[in-house]
């Protein structure tokens, strides 16, 4: 039986899951990128592959441990991918978009699909019934919000988001809640209709470290996958190892 760990370095936070087969049977965030942590992953989990979706400056001599001992590839731009990216600089396309896409067209293939990853940036993601990748939107992040707001003004403070926030805030911080969080759900949704009016029907992805807040807030259909990072990561380990 073949185990594949899976690496997803975000802005906010590193991850890993471990897949035996097709399934996940581990995940976890990692407090550091350094070597010592990821050979004790290997050592835990003894995996024959790996890949790493990453999208911050982190410690080169982690891609030469994982080469050392597992089947390893760092997902990029030249990877073999399920889709086409026919935009101005395919180069620029961000590893975690491409993990995203992947994954909505191994589940979802021949069908249009926006994914919405919730990070530290929302990233909408569209990739039509042809499986070309045609790009889509960035905005900031939840608590990119929060932390600006705080940070540009002089006397708001920082708040934590929070899912029992009232849509009629009755002090600063619920204040402040419910714009971030109810402001980022109508974007989420006037996007949605946006998209649904010039391709019609097609399939939404919601997922990310923040999605809980908005899955019960959105009007439109959606399909909630927090692991879909990790299962695209996977399909593209299965055509790049």
């Amino acid at each position: 039986m073949t185990t594949t760990l899976c690496l997803d370095f975000g802005n906010t936070r590193l991850k890993y899951a471990v897949f035996k087969e097709k399934e996940i049977t581990d995940s976890a965030i990692l407090e550091s990128d350094d070597s010592i942590a990821i050979e004790k992953i290997i050592e835990q989990y003894k995996p024959t592959k790996s890949i790493l979706s990453s999208v911050i400056n982190h410690n080169p001599e982690i891609e030469n441990v994982l080469a050392s001992h597992t089947r390893f590839h760092k997902l990029n731009n030249t990877s073999q991918l399920p889709f086409t990216t026919p935009v101005g600089k395919p180069e620029t396309i961000g590893a975690d978009r491409l993990a995203l896409v992947a994954a909505a067209v191994y589940f979802y293939p021949k069908q249009h699909n926006l994914v919405i990853g919730m990070g530290s940036c929302i990233t909408y993601n569209f990739i039509n019934k042809f499986h070309e990748f045609l790009g889509g939107s960035i905005s900031p992040g939840l608590e990119m919000r929060l932390n600006a707001m705080h940070q540009f003004t002089a006397k708001l403070p920082l708040v934590t988001a929070d899912s029992n926030f009232p849509l009629v805030g009755y002090d600063t911080k619920t204040n402040l809640q419910s714009g971030a969080i109810m402001g980022i759900a109508k974007e989420m949704d006037g996007m949605i209709d946006e998209y649904a009016m010039r391709y019609g029907n097609f399939n939404v992805h919601l997922t990310g470290g923040d999605m809980r807040f908005f899955v019960p807030l959105l009007k439109n259909k959606i399909f909630a996958n927090p692991q879909l990072i990790f299962k695209g990561l996977y399909a593209l380990s299965e055509t790049n190892g």
